[in-house]
């Protein structure tokens, strides 16, 4: 089968949420298909990463994405406008020309995040998949919560504008892919008719080893920090939770690893115990000498994938409930669960106080991630989904074959 995947960004290396799934996705396709990358170039990494995939014999095109600040504005110009402002964020015709070209040349196109699905509308000749992961539109409606006017009406604008259109590209696909059951649920009642699967993320277990030294009082939170969601929880956590901390444990030091540090969380790191590292080359040298993982998010939908890999490398993990929905371990058992203040200050105390029962809870998530999130496990429904598309695909060569000849 001949499948183009459409990506926001390069999907390699998968060093961030959406390219862990979307890496894994093609690698686990390109073993007995052949795959055609369309993607965003954000930056000259990117650019290299794709010379790179087209190195390993993975075809690979990309776009300059441009300037953010410039894209950003160029999109308040649809306000007046009943268009999702990420449509106009995301909208480029010369991608639109590769994905048109490509598309001719193959039989499935699978497009990452509804922004990429746009690009698929116009060929309904091809097999469409979408992975939404999980609503973008719905992301929106949670920013608006936590903003002030005027942002809080542009977010909740985008959440409507960006659902109506989410909601016409779903109905348009053959597949929609899911990362969790909870996500299915909800798509499923918003989005009544439209077709869906689940393909949860993995972790990959050989990467992620449970070999660390744990440094007394050493407590990380790895995620990319220009993100709202992993900015907002920080704040709250540095701002609230860990002076406390550091009140009954003055060796409390909080670890801030992650790529693009804005300047909301470089002034974090002004705050006693806490350090921002920005990006690093190994984020596991800071989960191997941490003795508590926090993922302390009230804006989260799907499955944290910092919550994964910390649990795969024996990290004993307290984490609000938004992180932990998609996970499906239990709260006490595979983690712990606490959203408020005092909860996050019990919690994390007990486990420094109490090294042994860390290590068990350390050692009792990574016997779940081992048995649950291998990605072996976790992308075997993608195969059926493209199994399901053998038959549209020998109607397209055929069809191909009587343009040629006739």
């Amino acid at each position: 089968m001949r499948i183009l995947y459409l990506a926001q960004r390069v999907p390699y290396p998968p060093d961030r949420g959406d390219k862990i799934s979307s890496w894994h996705h093609i690698e686990r396709l390109a073993r007995d298909h052949q795959v055609t990358v369309a993607a965003f170039a954000h930056d000259q990494a990117d650019r290299e990463a794709a010379a790179e995939l087209n190195g390993r014999g993975i075809e690979t095109h990309t776009v300059d994405l441009g300037s953010a600040t410039l894209r950003q504005l160029r999109s308040l110009v649809w306000l007046p406008t009943p268009r999702p402002l990420t449509l106009s964020f995301y909208g480029s015709r010369a991608l639109q020309k590769v994905v048109d070209r490509l598309a001719a040349k193959n039989d499935v196109g699978m497009a990452f995040s509804s922004s990429m699905g746009k690009f698929l509308m116009p060929h309904s000749d091809l097999a469409r998949v979408i992975v939404f992961a999980e609503l973008d539109s719905d992301k929106w409606r949670q920013y608006a919560e936590f903003q002030s006017w005027p942002k809080s009406w542009i977010y909740a604008r985008e959440h409507r504008t960006l659902f109506r259109f989410e909601s016409a590209l779903a109905r348009m696909a053959d597949h929609n892919v899911l990362v969790t059951s909870l996500e299915e649920r909800i798509f499923n009642q918003l989005i009544p008719g439209a077709p869906s699967v689940v393909v949860r993320n993995g972790v990959d277990l050989e990467h992620y080893q449970p070999d660390g030294t744990p440094e007394p009082g050493h407590l990380v939170f790895v995620g990319v920090m220009d993100y709202y969601p992993n900015v907002q929880g920080c704040v709250w956590f540095v701002e609230n939770v860990l002076p406390r901390l550091r009140e009954r444990h003055p060796n409390v030091h909080l670890s801030i690893v992650g790529a693009r540090p804005n300047a909301t969380v470089l002034a974090l790191g002004s705050h006693p115990g806490v350090e921002v590292t920005g990006r690093v080359d190994d984020p596991r040298d800071w989960l191997r000498r941490a003795q508590v993982s926090v993922a302390p998010l009230h804006i989260a939908r799907g499955i944290q994938n910092k919550v994964l890999e910390a649990m795969a490398m024996g990290l004993p993990v307290v984490a609000t409930t938004n992180a932990t929905q998609g996970v499906g371990g239990r709260d006490g058992d595979h983690y712990l669960v606490v959203d408020d203040v005092d909860g996050q200050v019990a919690a994390i105390s007990g486990l420094l106080e109490d090294p042994e029962r860390a290590v068990e809870l350390g050692r009792a998530g990574r016997t779940f991630v081992e048995r649950t999130c291998d990605w072996e496990r976790t992308l075997k429904p993608l195969d059926t989904i493209i199994q399901d598309f053998s038959g549209h695909a020998e109607r397209r060569s055929a069809r191909e074959m009587q343009r040629r000849y006739v």
